[in-house]
């Protein structure tokens, strides 16, 4: 079933393309849902269709010899993923998971890999996302190589996406407890504690599903070692 020229528009990478370049790719996409941990891209997959996130939330996880998941990086609605294996033709790297209830739209391959290949405003975005990728990737092996949980909390934290708002640091959609331990190697007991005593002292406040970073730099205080934890 052809994807609306409409939802595609909404797309950033998709944006710069006028109707008439839109047209074939809405006859080259398919809608798929994904229930709640529902696997989007197994690692050694070797499916190379670009992925576009309708709804929902997806995460890139991958296992460490004892089993224990990692997170990598999450896909929020309007973004794309999958681009590493369409440019190498190598296998994935990495699962992607459905973080909640998703809606993906997937690109065929070799239309995904025409558009990019015929289109240097897109290549140079696509290159641009892979070296976030490189960068990302760098950023969170420092992370995870933080003494304590605690201190690689308050690292990733100012790892996410974020608003500005009057001076406010704002995480719009914040992670789950789960989505967030994994991310840092460590259990959900262990981040929902930190949570309790980041609420006690009023160093993050929740707003519905967002999160103020009211007091952002004793967060980065202790993420950097400079501070120690408050008491609980």
């Amino acid at each position: 079933m052809p994807v609306s020229i409409q939802l595609l528009s909404r797309f950033p990478l998709l944006q710069p393309l006028d109707r008439e370049a839109l047209e074939p790719l809405s006859r080259a996409m398919s809608l798929k849902e994904f229930a709640r941990r529902g696997v989007v891209i197994a690692k050694e997959n070797t499916l190379m269709d670009l992925g576009f996130l309708v709804e929902g939330r997806l995460q890139g996880v991958d296992f460490t010899v004892d089993g224990r998941s990692v997170g990598l990086y999450f896909v929020d609605p309007g973004d794309y993923f999958g681009e590493l294996p369409l440019v190498d033709g190598k296998p994935s790297a990495e699962h992607v998971v459905a973080a909640v209830k998703s809606v993906v739209a997937f690109l065929d391959a070799r239309a995904a890999r025409d558009l990019i290949l015929n289109n240097p405003a897109l290549a140079q975005a696509v290159m641009a996302r892979l070296a976030q990728r490189v960068r990302d990737g760098l950023a969170q092996r420092t992370l995870l190589s933080l003494p304590n949980p605690f201190q690689r909390l308050c690292a990733l934290l100012l790892q996410l996406p974020s608003v500005v708002v009057q001076g406010v640091v704002t995480i719009e959609q914040a992670p789950t407890h789960q989505e967030l331990a994994i991310m840092i190697n460590s259990s959900r007991e262990t981040v929902t504690r930190a949570f309790q005593v980041f609420f006690t002292h009023r160093i993050l406040v929740r707003d519905g599903n967002a999160l103020r970073l009211d007091k952002q730099a004793l967060l980065q205080d202790i993420a950097q070692g400079r501070a120690d934890p408050p008491k609980a």
